[in-house]
């Protein structure tokens, strides 16, 4: 059978009757239809995994509610459908308030009513298979080994952070420079715990105006202030059961942070221009690119708030901290742009790795994509070169250049051959310049 097709149980001792639904029900090819003449019958089939069940009111060997009863305690899950000889409206209400999907009274319609809801049935599973199908591709999306990639050091201690997370419902704080990743780590921690199948609400702190945070932590009610034309429910809410992560938590007004304060201690908010207090139960996570201890001492942040939130520490490292994981991400964003774009994914030549590997990446693991993105349309071949890798750093040239992870010799003669291809290789003038003696220079050039 395919996996398609829809099973559908119909139960009902005349044969006429029954033989009629069956013929009307088949005439969709996607529908197998199962047809049992007693109750007894129809309980032994279950395991044949129906779909849907129909079933008569008026079995010999068995009263309706009673089989339905059997079925739900059997199967929960599958909708059952009433076909009855009685037009009684309370009898129908009893079933209907029991969990059966449908009543439908034995006349000239009976067909048509049935291939209706049997339609309405269809799509309420369809959807229900979309949300599952859904759920697994975030899970499968965020797991740890597909979502955050690297064997270093640095990045299993993060691992070992978020195991312990996804275990309790304890607060998390996510530091690291910008591109590291926060986010995602955020959803991977979410994805992998109890709360997987609620909702996952992220509020960035940097991108909403001041003075609308409030609504969107808390909500209002309508005519709350200018332009309040309808009730809005607030992140808070919206986040009931799940997760709120609080993204650059750092920018959060001072005067506000002590409204976030109350409303994690109460574990509850109010609407603005609202009196109802409103009970929420949503794990918190924050980020942060800056040292939330240090704003406190500067007086930037509470420290009440701040011991609210910090719950467990993760600090992403920078890229320029994680060894050969340049290497693991850029060949992951090699196949994924390839895949992307219906191509074969390119090899990295050695050159092009060593290229990668010198390069501190201060805008981090998303500058990497970027500069990975690039280099596959620039790549002539199957293959990258170094002149395909292209760096476009932001801000300030010597920030960059300290970064780098580099011995003083390094630095050192780096200096000089800069200096020198600068002179057209004066060695007396780059002495000169530099301060330093023109045997320096030779003994450089002799060891190079």
């Amino acid at each position: 059978m395919k996996p398609n097709y829809t099973k559908i149980f119909i139960v009902e001792d005349d044969m006429f009757f029954s033989e009629m639904l069956k013929y009307h029900l088949s005439l969709n090819p996607d529908h197998e239809i199962i047809a049992f003449d007693t109750a007894k019958d129809c309980l032994s089939g279950l395991y044949l995994n129906p779909d849907i069940i129909c079933i008569d009111f008026g079995l010999p060997d068995m009263k309706g509610d009673v089989l339905f009863k059997k079925l739900k305690e059997a199967q929960p899950s599958v909708p059952i459908i009433i076909i009855s000889g009685q037009d009684d409206i309370e009898t129908a209400i009893n079933f209907l308030k029991s969990g059966a999907h449908d009543y439908i009274v034995k006349n000239e319609h009976t067909k048509e009513m049935l291939w209706n809801s049997i339609l309405k049935v269809k799509e309420t599973i369809s959807l229900k298979k979309e949300v599952e199908e859904l759920k697994e591709e975030l899970e499968k999306k965020y797991s740890f080994e597909k979502n955050i990639i690297g064997q270093s050091e640095a990045i299993k201690e993060v691992f070992k952070k978020i195991s312990k997370a996804v275990k309790t419902n304890i607060n998390v704080s996510i530091t690291g420079e910008t591109g590291t990743g926060k986010e995602v780590v955020a959803k991977t921690i979410h994805y992998n715990s109890d709360r997987k199948n609620k909702p996952f609400v992220a509020i960035n702190m940097a991108a909403i105006p001041k003075e609308l945070i409030e609504s969107e932590f808390f909500g209002h009610e309508k005519g709350a202030f200018t332009g309040a034309l309808s009730k809005s429910s607030g992140k808070f809410e919206q986040a009931d059961g799940g997760t709120i992560f609080l993204d650059e938590i750092a920018e959060l007004d001072i005067n506000l942070q002590s409204k976030l304060l109350r409303a994690l201690q109460e574990r509850e908010v109010t609407r603005i221009g609202g009196t109802q207090k409103i009970k929420f139960d949503a794990r918190l996570i924050i980020a942060t690119h800056k040292n939330l201890a240090e704003e406190v001492k500067k007086g930037n942040f509470r420290e009440d708030l701040y011991y609210r939130i910090v719950g467990l520490p993760i600090e992403l490292p920078p890229l320029r901290d994680r060894d050969q994981d340049v290497i693991i991400l850029a060949r992951h964003f090699i196949k994924l742009f390839a895949k992307e774009n219906g191509m074969n994914p390119f090899a990295l030549s050695s050159e092009a790795m060593d290229k990668l590997t010198k390069y501190p990446f201060p805008g981090n693991v998303r500058e990497l994509k970027s500069v990975i993105d690039l280099a596959c349309v620039m790549a002539d071949d199957n293959e990258i070169q170094p002149e395909d890798i292209h760096f476009n750093p932001i801000g300030n040239k010597e920030d960059l250049f300290i970064s780098a992870e580099k011995t003083l010799k390094q630095f050192t003669t780096e200096i000089i051959l800069y200096h020198l291809k600068k002179n057209n290789n004066d060695i007396m003038k780059t002495a000169q310049v530099l301060d330093i003696g023109k045997s320096t220079i030779y003994n450089l050039l002799q060891n190079k």
